[in-house]
């Protein structure tokens, strides 16, 4: 389960994707959000995105207010 804190920061970061859509894209592989820099998903290694704004606020919205249960790059490490 997600304590508090980790889930008021997946908002705080939900927030700011969402108020900078043009600087994220989503991974059509795993549904990851992603710098817009980024040529290979990290998580997945995946090499499609969607950089439609939309498409990004709303995958920030959706991932900001649910449990992460996806395994990041991160996680590994």
């Amino acid at each position: 389960m997600t304590q508090p804190f980790q889930q008021q920061s997946r908002l705080d970061k939900a927030k700011e994707i969402a108020n900078n859509p043009g600087n994220y894209k989503v991974c059509e592989g795993c549904d990851s959000i992603v710098g817009s820099a980024t040529i290979i998903c990290p998580n997945c290694h995946g090499y499609r995105f969607d950089p439609e704004a939309t498409r990004v606020v709303d995958q920030a919205v959706w991932l900001g207010r649910h449990e992460q249960t996806s395994v990041t790059a991160e996680d590994l490490h």
